[in-house]
């Protein structure tokens, strides 16, 4: 059966962030390849907005459906409460997919790439092996200003108070600090809520 592959798997037919998700960066058979890209299908057998927007419509998103926001979605007071851990912010579905029905797809996209490039520099370079969701909450979540400033920042800092290039651990810590002050100037929270357990 042929399989129809989306022209952009960063970007989640449901307006989800796939190229700013922690599991899009995981090394191993546990990535994810982002939406319909690569053996999505094998992982991922069965999405509705899917087959909805790509299958049945030949739509990379939502946005760019006629019909959208139809009763697929719940309302966007309900994702800006959900803060699910280890998956993009629900809370930019309808920011995201706003943008596209304004703007168009490929708009969309360049302004995302500029964030995955500035997410894989902060990966690359700050990564302590504990900071990559944080990383990726930030660049899905801060003004685009605010995460190049912070890292011109980080980078400039590390210089001037002669941190190593070896000491992940202090340039992390150095790096999630100017993030958070601009998550605080923001309103937002970039700490994941953690899932309780039930029993």
């Amino acid at each position: 059966m042929d399989v129809p592959i989306k022209k952009y798997p960063t970007v989640g037919a449901c307006g989800l962030d796939c190229g700013l998700c922690t599991k899009y960066y995981t090394v191993g058979p546990s990535r994810c390849p982002g939406c319909c890209g690569p053996d999505f299908f094998n992982k991922h057998p069965s999405c509705s907005f899917i087959t909805c927007c790509v299958k049945k419509r030949g739509l990379e998103t939502c946005g760019e459906c006629p019909g959208f926001p139809c009763e697929k979605f719940k309302s966007e007071e309900e994702y800006q409460a959900r803060d699910l851990p280890g998956y993009p912010p629900d809370r930019n579905i309808f920011r995201n997919l706003n943008f596209i029905k304004e703007h168009g797809i490929k708009r969309f996209v360049q302004q995302q790439r500029k964030r995955i490039r500035l997410l894989e520099k902060m990966i690359d370079n700050f990564d302590d092996g504990r900071s990559r969701s944080f990383f990726c909450r930030a660049t899905a979540l801060l003004d685009l200003t605010h995460l190049e400033r912070s890292l011109k920042e980080a980078t400039r800092r590390i210089k001037t108070e002669g941190i190593k290039p070896t000491d992940m651990k202090s340039k992390a810590r150095l790096l999630r600090g100017l993030l958070n002050e601009c998550a605080v100037k923001e309103g937002i929270e970039l700490k994941v809520k953690k899932l309780r357990k039930k029993g």
